[in-house]
């Protein structure tokens, strides 16, 4: 029996070894470790691959979201609409700011923020929009970007899962007041620790941010704000300057394995494939698909080696740190619909042809066990 990882960062790691050892000795060699060269090159290379004037390097992709919505003006007694699906960090940052996260229903095919029943969410107190592009496809970013010049809030991008697509021909992250981005390791740009960046074209805001993760400082010793302390580190920022030059390689051969994996599972009935909307150019950060029992499917595919994961198991509006919001079940039903079936199958630039094959092949036969064959049926999409 095969043994099939979700994410398998070893043989990317082969394939550029001398580079990032390289890459890594030069900043222990030259003993600067915290926002030094690697990381403003860094910041200049993602800023032209974003196709915007500034970026910048934070700790993580949750500091990213949270700086970015602090520069945005979001404060206590304001609300921000968020997606209902999508992991919990681009909600829990608006409440570490002390305003309320408003959760919006998703789009069941793209699982991305549902633009229809946005104007039901807005009010006197919402402050700013986050789009999430999950799993690597953008969402509908001229809707959404339009419904925020209409209210006049702040529009933020959370790219963490889409660095590199794009939406009508340009990149998903150049869209926006802020584009958040993830290096977490399993990002498609991923680093070997934490990192994030923010991305902006105003370079009011982008001194703002600079200052904002280094304690409110411009110069050393003097606070001007209450900052915080989220810096993007010189080792991180070199071994993603090797890795930057590859993303569109990867991402074009993640692709290349979705669409092996769409040849090999099309005839099963009860799976839903994802789909890539026109107009939109998906990176496939996760390849998921919507299957009936799901946690008895993951199970028995756990059983044949192929290792899955669920993202995500629990909407946002119903996890337990929210309940005093007042969601009940049935509110946000696409979401809801959505935690219970999604099943995300492996897939990184390095997965070989015959792994992919094999995962079909065990998917196949556990769809066969008469107790697994209930068709998921996906709500009609105007």
């Amino acid at each position: 029996m095969q043994k099939i990882q979700m994410l398998n960062l070893e043989r990317q790691y082969a394939s550029l070894r001398e580079e990032i050892d390289r890459a890594i000795e030069n900043v222990l060699e030259k003993q600067h470790f915290i926002l030094g060269p690697e990381v403003a090159a860094l910041e200049s290379e993602v800023a032209n691959y974003c196709q915007v004037g500034h970026a910048v390097g934070v700790a993580s992709g949750t500091d990213a979201l949270l700086l970015a919505m602090k520069a945005a003006g979001v404060g206590p007694g304001d609300e921000v609409i968020v997606p209902a699906f999508t992991f919990v960090a681009t909600a829990d940052t608006v409440s570490l700011l002390g305003a309320t996260p408003v959760f919006a229903d998703i789009d069941p095919v793209t699982y991305t923020m549902d633009v229809k029943g946005l104007e039901a969410l807005v009010g006197p107190a919402t402050k700013a929009i986050i789009a999430v592009h999950l799993y690597g496809q953008a969402a509908d970013i001229f809707a959404i970007a339009k419904f925020a010049r209409a209210h006049n809030l702040a529009f933020i991008g959370d790219t963490a899962q889409a660095l590199g697509a794009k939406y009508a021909g340009d990149a998903v992250c150049s869209f926006g007041d802020f584009g958040c981005l993830s290096f977490f390791p399993s990002k498609n740009l991923g680093a070997y620790g934490d990192g994030g960046m923010i991305v902006t074209k105003s370079a009011e805001q982008a001194a703002y941010l600079r200052m904002a993760r280094a304690h409110g400082s411009a110069k050393k010793y003097k606070s001007e704000f209450l900052g915080w302390n989220s810096r993007l580190d010189e080792i991180q920022a070199a071994i993603l300057r090797v890795k930057l030059p590859h993303l569109n390689r990867w991402n074009e051969q993640r692709r290349e394995r979705a669409a092996l994996y769409h040849q090999v599972l099309r005839d099963i009935d009860e799976v839903i494939l994802p789909e890539t909307v026109e107009g939109r150019t998906h990176v496939f950060h996760q390849y998921t698909i919507r299957v009936p029992n799901r946690d008895a499917v993951q199970n028995e595919l756990r059983q044949l080696g192929v290792e899955t994961a669920v993202h995500y198991p629990i909407p946002l509006h119903l996890q337990p740190m929210y309940e005093h919001l007042g969601y009940k079940k049935g509110r946000l039903p696409e979401a809801e619909r959505a935690a219970g079936e999604v099943l995300s199958l492996p897939i990184y630039p390095h997965l070989l042809p015959e792994e992919i094959h094999y995962v079909g092949e065990a998917l196949k036969q556990v769809m066969a066990k008469p107790e697994m064959r209930t068709k998921v049926i996906l709500a009609q999409v105007s």
